[in-house]
């Protein structure tokens, strides 16, 4: 293995392990030349997998990059990173057992939504926002709706705020957006 620093060729294995469930080797490795130390997975592949995207174009399959997709949708979330590399790993077992090469991208986000979903639900709602290409606030809501959030406790409107101005004796509306805040009729606004 080649050195990431200096570009030694001839690099030590230090340490192996099993990781991800025993699907990949984790091997710490050191440079004689440099003394840099950096950590290598080997993983087995069964087939080139190859994604079909929505235009036609065909690419092939990048765990990395369904990586750096969850990463963003899970960042700042309270996860353990070793629940997010099995889930990863996973999605990777789902689709290589699927007995195709070439593998819609559709495919692989119903994959990943489905994880989320069980992983957790803020992340899962980021995911499906990019996923599902949300342009407004009302695709949250149908969203979330659909999904049967409003019943989990989270209060999402179904039906859109009325236009204009509400009506100054019946302030729920304005009431459902700044919560318990008291709106008494002698209130400037």
């Amino acid at each position: 293995m080649r050195c990431p620093f200096c570009g030694n060729p001839e690099t030590q294995v230090k340490d192996s392990r099993p990781s991800e469930d025993g699907a990949a080797i984790r091997r710490r490795r050191s440079c004689s030349e440099c003394g840099g130390r950096f950590t290598t997975f080997e993983r087995v592949q069964l087939r080139e997998l190859i994604i079909v995207k929505r235009s036609g174009r065909r690419t092939p399959f990048d765990r990395e990059k369904l990586e750096r997709s969850i990463s963003l949708a899970t960042r700042k979330r309270q996860i353990d990173p070793e629940r997010i590399d099995r889930m990863v790993s996973g999605i990777v077992r789902q689709l290589e057992s699927l007995g195709e090469t070439e593998i819609g991208s559709e495919v692989v986000g119903e994959l990943i939504m489905k994880a989320l979903r069980s992983l957790d639900s803020v992340a899962y709602v980021r995911y499906a926002s990019v996923y599902r290409d949300f342009q407004e606030t009302s695709d949250f809501a149908k969203f979330l709706g659909a999904e049967g959030f409003d019943s989990d406790g989270i209060d999402v409107p179904l039906t859109p705020a009325p236009a204009g101005n509400p009506d100054p004796k019946d302030p729920s509306p304005i009431r459902q957006g700044l919560g318990e805040q008291d709106l008494s009729a002698t209130d400037d606004a």
